[in-house]
């Protein structure tokens, strides 16, 4: 349980079973354990490899769309080879029994949904849609796409020529209005929350939790490094999400 104690894992259990609109938020270290790099971590966060401005911003895509691709490739290639882990499969047990709501997540590799959770709001998008940024076409089979770029090409519209792009959220852009307001409104609802493999530290997501803090919710977290919400959060679990999650869901089947 990694230096945990079993009565902190029980008492994140209570406060799951006494929830009324339990929403999780996640970030990259939900998805490490299946694989896929996280961001910042130091030695193998892709931003300590990549300067995220010359790769994956707006400009870089408009303007070196070759080397943009060249950046996504191998992430995309680790994203479709990765299997969701068990706390992706706890997070849809527990919104398969009606307890969890939602998830909001700053992952873009779609692991949630392919564990059979439903309710996702992707606060930055997926790499498994694609469209048209010219004439905006959308209805773009993302199979196509992901082979063209596997194969080292760079994906065209079959519309108007241009340049396909994932549909995740660059630097320099905002985003999406849609995905921030449902989360928000999550968040307004939720009197638990679980913060799961967040450091908390990219902006504006991470100030979501913190809202939801000065609503009233209580705050669980499951986090290998610390945060900024520490000090007002309920429970602190240091764990590996993928035993620490799981955990905690068995305690909550020995309370219900």
């Amino acid at each position: 349980m990694s230096g945990t104690s079993h009565n902190e894992y029980l008492a994140a259990a209570r406060l799951i079973a006494q929830s009324r609109h339990m929403v999780a938020f996640t970030g990259a270290g939900i998805s490490t354990p299946s694989g896929i790099p996280d961001f910042r971590s130091a030695g193998t966060g892709l931003w300590r490899k990549n300067d995220p401005m010359l790769v994956a911003s707006a400009t870089a895509f408009h303007h070196h769309p070759q080397r943009f691709y060249d950046w996504l490739r191998p992430l995309l290639l680790t994203s479709q080879h990765a299997l969701p882990n068990p706390a992706h499969m706890a997070l849809a047990e527990l919104e398969c029994s009606g307890i969890l709501k939602t998830v909001i997540t700053q992952n873009i590799d779609g692991l949630h949904q392919r564990a059979g959770s439903k309710l996702v709001i992707e606060l930055h998008g997926s790499m498994q849609r694609f469209y048209c940024p010219v004439c905006h076409e959308n209805s773009v089979n993302p199979d196509d796409v992901i082979a063209t770029i596997l194969a080292e090409s760079i994906p065209k519209c079959k519309q108007c020529g241009s340049v396909i792009r994932p549909d995740i959220t660059l630097f320099e852009e905002g985003l999406p209005v849609d995905a921030w307001q449902q989360a928000e409104r999550e968040i307004n609802n939720a009197d638990l929350l679980l913060v799961a493999g967040s450091s908390l530290e990219v902006i504006p997501a991470s100030s979501l939790p913190y809202e939801a803090y000065r609503n009233g919710c209580r705050i669980i977290i499951v986090n290998l490094s610390s945060t900024y919400l520490d000090l007002h959060a309920d429970v602190i679990l240091r764990a590996d999400v993928a035993a620490g999650i799981p955990q905690i869901v068995q305690e909550l089947k020995r309370l219900m």
